[in-house]
């Protein structure tokens, strides 16, 4: 679209351009086209366009995509949108603040990947809300201020880097692709504005680290950037030790890390007892039979290498919102790494009970107490859909905060059961074979809440 088009739809659709919602239409058709190029649009992608506004991007990135959705602040700009599309089923348009527009849905719609001329007054809460944390999202290509752009792409020794650069850094490699002067713009802003390209960070290439506790030490420490940080830090391990095992200066300031550095630092300080170790080969199981009765004992590794009957348990977490807390397994479990599990699984040790193993599990998984309610769903056999396990399958409701070992799982979320049931039936190769098997028993039994919409 043109400047004398955008024009035009903003005119029909009585809006005159907002500061406080930082509406600067870009008006450069060739800019918008080149802006589309960098998102490499496969057939099969979904992209969600953040603040279409009169749809300078949106003209060239809709028909490249199998599905497009559209979420806009406006609504008079919503509206038009809505209108212009609707002979085109493949785009949605969503009237709503993205900075709250929930993205747990397009865990369903992957591959996904994320567009956006983004307000200045609320760029950084929007990219917080989309890509901080475990995001569905495959690339992004994102217009901001140049100077947010700048302190998105901070390295230590820069005066931009800070907690900003680190948080977005920890789950994206970023890229500055051009900058965007003013003259692009209707109306123009004051400032130039930058095009960013940002892909997921391979998670493989960092020692696995509790991201939650990471980020508590850098707002502690970032709040007082100016000064040594080792005032901010806990007290154990001590400081003295931790510095010189990571090679750090004693008197270092938070904007001196890299965030490597920062990994490192957080591993030392991270107290959970199975922080590094997602699992011990030497681990003794019972060897069960199909009617589940003990044959003898053998290590973990001989039970998985021989396909041996063995015991676990899967227990199915819920929110009072309906919402079920599905695991994403860590990368470094020697099963089913990388995907997304029921709340909490584990074997059974040697010689233990079912009861036991669960709320054991969901201590050592999860952080919950020990004596919450239990309630047994059912029980099932041996196969290959469960891993030649007897399995325990167990619910419990949890409103609470989770806290869980870095080495075993990488993120704790909850989903609607229709989104999870939808994502299952669309990607099952997102899941741990074994989740399946439950949350179909746990549906035959009719526990499953049937409120919670994404």
């Amino acid at each position: 679209m043109n400047a004398s088009q955008i024009r035009n739809v903003l005119e029909q659709y009585g809006v005159s351009p907002s500061k406080a919602l930082g509406q600067n239409f870009l008006v450069d058709e060739n800019i918008a086209r080149r802006i589309v190029e960098l998102l490499e649009v496969e057939p099969q992608d979904c992209v969600v366009e953040v603040g279409p506004g009169a749809g300078a991007l949106t003209e060239h990135v809709a028909p490249l995509c199998r599905k497009l959705i559209l979420v806009e602040f406006d609504a008079r700009l919503a509206g038009y949108q809505k209108t212009r599309w609707a002979n085109a089923p493949h785009v949605e348009v969503h009237h709503a603040d993205a900075a709250k527009w929930d993205p747990r849905c397009l865990f369903t719609e992957q591959p996904v990947k994320l567009l956006g001329n983004l307000p200045y007054s609320a760029g950084g809460a929007i990219l917080a809300n989309f890509l901080h944390g475990e995001s569905p999202c495959s690339r992004a290509v994102i217009m901001l201020q140049k100077e947010l752009v700048e302190r998105i792409l901070a390295q230590p020794g820069d005066e931009a880097y800070g907690l900003l650069s680190l948080r977005m850094q920890m789950n994206w490699e970023g890229r500055l692709m051009r900058i965007v002067p003013p003259e692009a713009f209707r109306p123009q802003p004051k400032i130039d504005s930058a095009v960013m390209l940002l892909t997921p960070r391979d998670a493989r290439s960092l020692p696995v680290y509790d991201r939650r506790l990471m980020d508590e030490l850098m707002r502690r420490c970032f709040a007082c950037r100016r000064k040594q940080m080792h005032k901010q830090l806990p007290a154990e391990p001590p400081w003295s030790i931790v510095s010189e095992q990571l090679g750090i200066s004693p008197t270092a300031r938070a904007e001196e890390l890299s965030l490597r550095q920062w990994i490192h630092l957080t591993r030392a300080y991270d107290t959970n007892p199975l922080a590094a170790l997602p699992q011990k080969d030497s681990e003794l199981f019972d060897v069960a039979d199909e009617d589940d009765h003990t044959l003898r004992q053998a290590t973990r590794s001989e039970v998985h290498e021989q396909g041996l009957i063995h015991r676990a348990v899967h227990i199915l977490v819920f929110n009072k919102r309906g919402d079920l807390l599905l695991q994403k397994r860590s990368l470094l479990k020697d099963r089913h790494p990388g995907v997304w599990d029921s709340s909490a699984a584990g074997h059974l040790d040697a010689g233990e009970d079912y009861e036991h193993a669960a709320r054991r599990e969901l201590a050592e998984e999860l952080g919950i107490s020990c004596s919450i309610p239990l309630h047994p769903v059912a029980k099932l056999t041996p196969s290959t859909a469960t891993g030649m396990e007897h399995v325990m399958l167990y619910t419990a409701q949890f409103d609470g905060r989770v806290h869980f070992p870095a080495a075993e799982i990488s993120a704790v979320i909850p989903f609607p059961i229709s989104l999870v049931k939808t994502w299952l039936t669309r990607r099952p190769q997102d899941f741990a074979d074994s989740f399946a098997t439950c949350l179909a028993q746990a549906e035959e039994a009719g526990i499953l809440p049937q409120r919670g919409h994404c």
